[in-house]
C-alpha cells in the first residue's frame, strides 16, 4: 500500500466534490429532511419525539450514507481513472482505503454536523445527544467501508444500486441496534458503555475484513 497514492487519491476526489458542491451536500439535505418528516408525520409530542429520535437519526444516517454509495467507484469506473489506479497492484488496499475516506469525511462528518441540530428538533437531552455524537463517530466509519464493500462488489452490474441495498442492508443492522441502543439506555437512566463497546468492536472487525474483500471485489471487477 502506497500512502502517496492514497494521499493523492483523496485530494483528487475531495477537489472533484468541491467543483461540484451540491453533490456533497445531498447527503447531508437528505440526512435532515428525513428526519424533519418524521415530527410531521408523528406529532409533536415531546415525550414521543424523544423515544422515537435514536431509530430515526441511525435510520437516516443509514438511508443517507446509501444514497451516495455511486459515488464511491461508478465514475472513476465509467471513465477509465479507476483502471489507472489500480495497475499494477494485487490488492488496491491503498485505493479502497482512499475512497472510504473520502466518503466517510463528506458523509459521515456530515452526519455528525447535522444530528445535534436533529436532537434539539426532537427534544433530545443533552447528555443523549453526546452519547449519540459518539455512537455516530464510531457506527458511521463502519457505514461507509460495508458501503465501500457493496459499492465494489457490485461494481459494473445492471440495476446496482438494488444489488447494494441487498448487500451492505443486513451488514448494517448491528450498527443501527446498538446506536439506537446507546441513546435509549441514557434516556432510560442506564449506562451506554456496553453498546458503544460493541461498536468500537464492530469498528475493528470492519477495518480489519473490509478493505482486504473491497480491494479483492475491486480487481476483480477489472
Amino acid at each position: 500500500m502506497s500512502f502517496v497514492r492514497f494521499q493523492t487519491i483523496v485530494a483528487r476526489d475531495l477537489l472533484g466534490f468541491r467543483r461540484n458542491p451540491a453533490r456533497s451536500l445531498f447527503p447531508l439535505a437528505f440526512f435532515l429532511i428525513a428526519c424533519s418528516l418524521f415530527p410531521l408525520g408523528v406529532g409533536a409530542e415531546t415525550h414521543t419525539l424523544r423515544q422515537i429520535a435514536p431509530g430515526v437519526i441511525w435510520v437516516s444516517a443509514l438511508l443517507s450514507v446509501v444514497s451516495s454509495l455511486n459515488t464511491i467507484f461508478l465514475n472513476d469506473y465509467i471513465d477509465g481513472s479507476l483502471e489507472q489506479m489500480c495497475i499494477g497492484q494485487r490488492l488496491p488496499m491503498d485505493v479502497v482505503f482512499a475512497k472510504t475516506a473520502v466518503h466517510w469525511l463528506l458523509n459521515g462528518c456530515a452526519l455528525l454536523l447535522g444530528a445535534p441540530l436533529i436532537g434539539l428538533m426532537f427534544d433530545m437531552q443533552l447528555q443523549s445527544i453526546q452519547i449519540m455524537l459518539l455512537a455516530l463517530m464510531l457506527g458511521t466509519p463502519v457505514l461507509s467501508m460495508f458501503g465501500t464493500l457493496g459499492a465494489a462488489l457490485t461494481l459494473g452490474y445492471r440495476s446496482s444500486h438494488v444489488l447494494q441495498l441487498l448487500v451492505i442492508l443486513p451488514l448494517c443492522i448491528p450498527v443501527l441496534i446498538f446506536g439506537a441502543g446507546a441513546v435509549s439506555a441514557v434516556d432510560a437512566g442506564l449506562s451506554a458503555q456496553a453498546h458503544l463497546s460493541l461498536l468500537g468492536a464492530l469498528l475493528l472487525f470492519s477495518l480489519v475484513t473490509t478493505p482486504i474483500a473491497s480491494a479483492a471485489a475491486l480487481r476483480s471487477s477489472q
